[in-house]
């Protein structure tokens, strides 16, 4: 039934619906009449006698069906008289309490509207409580990653000031672990010896170098950077080569003191200047006063009004300081390290016996020799670690991390060093100390560097967050041992141990032990990086989401800022990592999941069609319950995968999306992946614009994706069988074709394929080779496995040669442009379609010998004079290199500006389920209107305009392929 808008009288005396009726003298109420009305009259107010209330009268609006009227008010209405004339009898004040008139419709319309604008006004205060609240709590994140930023070290220095207290208060030593138990042990010491070093070189009158530096930070903190690093430093030693070079030591502990100054040179001075107090001075003056901008930039910091605070340090010029100061420095804080940190053994120590305290480290020089005929020797220092010092992967749990990811969105990109964490030091580009580069970029217009910083703005931007179920199965795995899933055993490799005097066993021996020590090394390594990877992972489990700033190699490729934890890293990172913002699958949504997982299965499976996909993951749906549901108890199959935590990430979203009773709208924050095929090949395609080897890569629509890592290992299967069936006597290779000709396949060849167009030496295609070799375990002699390897990827390449001859053309072309211009000692420079500046940092180091307080120390720098070969043999894969960077920010930014959240990983595009149809739209019409611009003619008269008096080679020939048709290409990205 429809509702009827009624008006309710409320009279106070009696209740909230209730209304006051005129007494006469003898106390009855008198009878109350009104005019009857009826729809057709116009508006006009409702006329009631003169009433004298003591309060007045209160209106109620209130919007009820008649069935509900009629339910809540039966007794009242039973009560009341209508009169035929119109009138309404109101009954003596015992039997009635409220009155009920129904309101002409222009009355309901009244109200009607004045609900209308009430409710509108509550939404849009609702709106902005919501606002507000975001508001607070952005601030409050930027608060906490602004302490994340500039009070890390002061928050160690404190723990440790609180640690030593609470130690001589009670007389105990705290219970800690082992390496805080060793880290409080050395800080005392360390500290007074820098404080003690400090004093010393203010009164020196001949002062070392490094005087000015060592007094930039309070004693206590240098003492913690310095033990934190040293540590970081053997941590990531082999259990067996418990040493580190003194050069790189020196050289990490003075970069992480020059980046505390850095951050904190406006806050801690130890110098401070006597000048007039704060209210007779200037405001030019004030700017100038250390104390005074201190106290400014803290109050600045506490209100997070961070635009104000880069004002002010815009006027503080830093200036680097350079190697040979942070060698000279670091030296020095490694030698009072040396000299006042010790270790004692806790057992087998006699109580007569004095203490068996030894020096935690050691200052040592090792030679090596090298060369023909080991002729060629070099000398160079280390710092041992005592066994006892024991780095391992538990060290982990309690060293800094520096760059980590952000609660807040990162600073914009506005220039050179403007730009990503809001006090870390932050740059565009990893130069790597190349100046001509570093020039280059400072100086590119910034009009020219707009879609370049766009781009690093959308990767920023987009907010992870944790997958705790996928953490929670990793952290099991990793507590019992790891060896499951692509994780490294925790447990090494036993060393052999042998009786015999016999020379050929005790060759054999030795060749073991070396092969064992190899192996405890390459995994010490891997356990310390998966220690790293869940320290950062433990940490953000429980945040709303995070950010991963971003910026480029000199290639133009974008990398995140934050080393450990992020999507570019192995499974076992892309498995952790998930979406913050979720979005419903959706019916295509739904479909791209299921080819996902697939994909992540492999096998084979992800070159398959897209139908074949599906009937694939539908033909395993009790698998991948079971996964979900039990992933470490029931049947594991999801271990089967090649990628297994992205694989279980999948069959847990799957999962939930069909447990639902409407599976589309299951919200989703998995990344689904649109992976380029053999994407360097692709662009050389595309830049030959030949039809054949376009149609190889998947540039032309076809009823399955190509594969071009089969097809190479099916030519590669036929010019080895040729060859097994030759004479052994007259063809060397015969017998090595018969011991390998069943184990080519496809994964044999296909990181040789994947890395020939990005300069892959034959050195490296047979060391990939081997490792594939070694892997399937067939060949156990290291010299039979080594000539295998050899011939094999000899093949390999020749097979690659003779399949993409056009790419081979442009490939030889660009390096005989390189060849060119390195032969008048240039470096080779162009600029991507995006206009970055690209300068290839390939010059012939020179040395720099320099003396510092532990020894003579060897700096290495860019020199003058470039280096011919690999400017030319890098140019090819360092050019299509900048264009698949070039083609994912372009896609970045279009799939921004379509409101779509992107990550990318080079030539892997990821985005929600619901939202890769659009991706894949936009990738491709990106690839094609990159590839419109005529790219390799203006690479050459970009090289005739800076080299007029050169003579470059003319262009290769190609092909008359349309580009067009990738626009058509299902398989192009899949």
């Amino acid at each position: 039934m429809a509702s009827t808008a009624y008006s309710l009288y409320s009279i106070p005396q009696f209740s909230a619906t209730s209304r006051r009726l005129p007494q006469n003298p003898r106390g009855n109420p008198k009878p109350v009449t009104t005019e009857p009305l009826t729809a057709s009259q116009s508006p006009q107010p409702f006329k009631i006698r003169t009433l004298k209330l003591a309060k007045p009268l209160v209106l109620y609006a209130v919007s009820v069906s008649k069935d509900d009227i009629l339910a809540q008010t039966q007794e009242d209405i039973s009560n009341s008289h209508k009169i035929s004339n119109g009138s309404l009898a109101i009954l003596p004040e015992e039997s009635t309490r409220r009155v009920f008139v129904q309101d002409p419709p222009w009355i309901s319309s009244l109200f009607l509207s004045n609900n209308l604008f009430v409710r509108a006004r509550e939404i849009e205060r609702a709106k902005l409580r919501i606002r507000e609240s975001n508001r607070n709590k952005y601030r409050l994140l930027k608060r906490r990653q602004v302490k994340a930023e500039t009070e890390a070290w002061e928050k160690e220095v404190e723990e440790y000031r609180e640690l030593h207290r609470e130690m001589c208060e009670k007389k105990l030593a705290p219970n800690l672990p082992s390496v805080k138990k060793l880290f409080l042990g050395w800080f005392e010491p360390l500290r007074d010896a820098i404080e003690k070093e400090q004093k010393t070189q203010r009164t020196k009158k001949n002062r070392a170098a490094y005087s000015p530096y060592i007094d930039s930070l309070p004693a206590d903190k240098m003492a913690v950077i310095v033990m934190h690093q040293m540590m970081g430093l053997m941590m990531m030693c082999g259990d067996d080569n418990k040493y580190v070079q003194v050069l790189q030591a020196a050289l990490q502990i003075g970069t992480a003191i020059e980046n505390e100054v850095r951050i904190h040179s406006f806050l801690e001075k130890t110098k401070q200047l006597q000048r007039q107090t704060n209210e007779t001075l200037s405001q030019e003056d004030l700017s100038r006063d250390p104390v005074w901008l201190r106290k400014r930039i803290k109050w600045l910091i506490k209100k997070n009004r961070l635009v104000q605070v880069q004002k002010l340090l815009k006027n503080e010029e830093f200036e680097p300081w350079g190697q040979e100061i942070r060698a000279k420095l670091g030296c020095r804080l490694i030698e009072l390290l040396t000299e006042t940190a010790y270790v004692q053994p806790t057992i087998n120590q006699s109580a007569d016996s004095p203490p068996d305290i030894r020096p935690a480290f050691r200052h040592s020089i090792k030679i090596t020799s090298k060369g023909f005929g080991k002729n060629f020797v070099r000398r160079y220092g280390v710092i041992e670690c005592d066994p006892l010092v024991g780095a391992g992967p538990d060290t982990v749990k309690h060293t800094l991390i520096p760059y980590i990811p952000m609660l807040v969105p990162p600073k914009k990109w506005k220039g050179y060093n403007k730009g990503g964490y809001l006090f870390l030091p932050s740059y565009v580009m990893r130069t790597h100390g190349s100046r001509h580069q570093q020039v280059a970029v400072q100086n590119a217009p910034k009009k020219q560097m707009e879609q370049i910083y766009e781009a690093l703005n959308t990767l920023g931007n987009t907010k992870w967050r944790v997958n705790k179920r996928i953490l929670s199965v990793v952290e099991s795995i990793w507590a019992g041992g790891g060896n499951i899933a692509g994780m490294v055993d925790r447990n090494g490799v036993p060393i052999p141990e042998i009786d015999s005097n016999d020379i050929e066993e005790v060759q054999s021996w030795k060749w073991h032990v070396r092969k064992a020590k190899k192996i405890n090394r390459e995994r010490h390594s891997l356990r310390c990086d998966t220690e790293l990877k869940l320290s950062v992972a433990r940490k953000l489990k429980d945040e709303e989401g995070f950010y991963y700033p971003h910026n480029l190699d000199f290639r133009g490729r974008a990398y995140p800022m934050h080393p450990y934890l992020n999507h570019l890293s192995s499974d076992l990172c892309r498995g952790i990592l998930e979406f913050a913002e979720g979005r419903p699958l959706g019916k295509s949504g739904l479909c791209w999941l299921k080819i996902h997982l697939a994909n992540l299965f492999a096998g084979g499976i992800e070159k398959l069609s897209y139908d074949a996909r599906l009937a694939f993951v539908e033909n395993h749906l009790d698998d991948i319950v079971d996964s979900a549901n039990n992933p470490l108890t029931g049947s594991r199959w999801w271990l089967r995968a090649e990628d297994p935590f992205q694989c279980l990430a999948a069959c847990i979203n799957l999962s939930e999306a069909l447990r639902s009773s409407s599976p589309h709208t299951v919200i989703s924050h998995l990344p689904i992946h649109q992976d380029g095929s053999c994407n360097g090949l692709q662009h050389y395609a595309a830049l030959g614009r030949n039809s054949m080897e376009a149609a190889a890569v998947n540039l032309v629509a076809g009823d399955k994706p190509a594969d071009v890592y089969s097809e190479i290992a099916l030519r590669v299967h036929g010019i080895i069988k040729e060859d097994s069936l030759k004479d052994p006597s007259s063809n060397p290779n015969a017998l090595l074709a018969k011991l390998i000709i069943d184990q080519v396949d496809r994964k044999l060849v296909k990181q040789t394929v994947m890395t020939s167009v990005y300069g892959v030496t034959f050195i490296g295609a047979r060391e990939q080779i081997k490792r594939r070799l070694e892997e399937k375990g067939l060949i156990t002699d290291d010299r039979l496995l080594f000539r295998a390897a050899c011939y094999a990827a000899k093949v390999t390449l020749s097979a690659l040669g003779e399949l993409f001859q056009d790419a081979r053309g442009i490939m030889n072309w660009l390096g005989e442009c390189a060849m060119v211009i390195a032969s008048q000692n240039q470096p080779i420079s162009w600029t991507t379609p995006l206009g970055l500046p690209v300068v290839q940092p390939y010059f012939k180091s020179k040395r720099h010998t320099i003396r510092t307080s532990l020894q003579m120390l060897s700096l290495k720098c860019y020199g003058d004079s470039i280096e011919v070969r690999k400017q030319r043999t890098a140019f090819p894969p360092n050019f299509v290199h900048s264009l698949d960077g070039s083609h994912m920010m372009l896609t970045a930014i279009a799939c921004r500006d379509a409101g779509l959240h992107f990550a990318g990983v080079h030539d892997s595009f990821w985005t929600h389920a619901c939202d890769v149809d659009q991706m894949n739209c936009i990738l491709r019409e990106k690839f094609v209107e990159l590839y419109n611009v005529p790219i390799l003619e203006n690479l050459l008269e970009s090289f005739q305009a800076s080299y007029p008096a050169l003579a470059f080679p003319p262009l290769p020939e190609r092909g008359n392929f349309d580009m067009r048709e990738v626009l058509k290409s299902p398989y192009f990205f899949n």
